[in-house]
């Protein structure tokens, strides 16, 4: 079984009441209501020899990863960290050194982000390393922006540039875009976010199913990362005579997940302004639009249209 459909039927079976928790699963944080106020929650977890390597990254870039996830998760919310538990399963044989550097690799990066890890539980086993790392958080202002929100017409834009990160080892140093999403959240009225782990194929569909629609993406549009053309040994100033080495950047940037930029859907003229002003430390690139339907389209510079490729970041059960 597949990791999505396992999803949706855990969504199937649940029964939440609205009041009480106004976002349940499906999105990248739920929504809980308490105490008069609105608590967003999230969970996640990496896995030695799936998410990392230990033996190549080390503790401490491991730890940190941990936290980069959640905290990326927060900011596909538009919200703002409040703190994290964490739970780790050490192998047999890591020594209290090792294991004092995964802890400051959580610390580091959760102070950054005011984001304390206020407790935790540990133990140990005779399998590769394990941390769990469940993050809370707040709107602070801001409605959370979920994936659901997205209409017809609406500009989807992405920050940064994509593709090659979990070879490269970019997934294990990247700043989460939490003070991102707050300003686009704040200025240029978001209608839909996520954060893409999965790759922009996989997490634009995640976001159109979420919102009932589809999209058209236009194929040179999509920012590919310097690390894609380095893995594949091309300069990308030849990629327009080469057809073959420019699908496979492309696909790379579709599909290779783990860039953890935001993918965000608002309206056309939000967009004009947004693309304009460019007012965040990474580049804003509006990739497409927005369509009626469900059908994911790629459209290619000569007007091709073909479906959007499959693939993209998936666990298997």
């Amino acid at each position: 079984m597949r990791e999505f459909e396992f999803i949706e039927w855990i969504r199937s079976q649940t029964h939440l009441d609205p009041a009480a928790v106004p976002v349940g699963p499906g999105d990248d944080m739920a929504v809980v209501a308490w105490g008069g106020q609105r608590v967003l929650v999230a969970i996640d977890q990496v896995l030695d020899g799936v998410h990392f390597r230990l033996e190549r990254c080390g503790p401490e870039a491991a730890g940190r990863y941990a936290m980069v996830r959640n905290l990326s998760d927060v900011a596909a919310m538009a919200a703002l960290p409040v703190c994290a538990v964490a739970s780790v399963a050490l192998p047999k044989g890591m020594g209290r050194n090792e294991a004092e550097w995964l802890y400051q690799g959580m610390r580091r990066l959760g102070d950054q982000f005011n984001c304390p890890i206020v407790g935790g539980d540990v133990a140990t086993w005779d399998q590769p390393l394990a941390v769990s790392v469940t993050i809370l958080a707040r709107p602070e202002g801001i409605e959370p922006v979920l994936r659901s929100g997205a209409k017809v017409g609406d500009a989807l834009c992405v920050t940064g540039s994509l593709g090659g990160a979990w070879r490269s080892g970019r997934h294990l140093a990247f700043v989460p875009r939490v003070r991102h999403a707050r300003l686009l959240a704040e200025r240029y009225g978001l209608h839909a976010m996520i954060d893409i782990s999965d790759g922009l194929a996989g997490d634009l569909g995640h976001l159109c199913r979420a919102s009932g629609a589809g999209a058209e993406v236009q194929a040179d549009a999509v920012p590919i990362h310097a690390d894609v053309f380095a893995q594949l040994g091309v300069n990308p100033a030849d990629l327009a005579a080469k057809d073959r080495e420019r699908e496979k950047a492309l696909q790379a940037a579709l599909t290779d997940g783990e860039d953890y930029d935001l993918l965000f859907a608002l309206p056309a003229e939000g967009a004009e302004r947004l693309l304009h002003d460019q007012p965040l430390d990474v580049p804003v690139t509006r990739i497409g639009t927005v369509a009626k339907g469900s059908n994911l389209v790629l459209v290619d510079a000569s007007g091709r249209r073909r479906p959007m490729p499959a693939g993209g970041w998936e666990h298997s059960t």
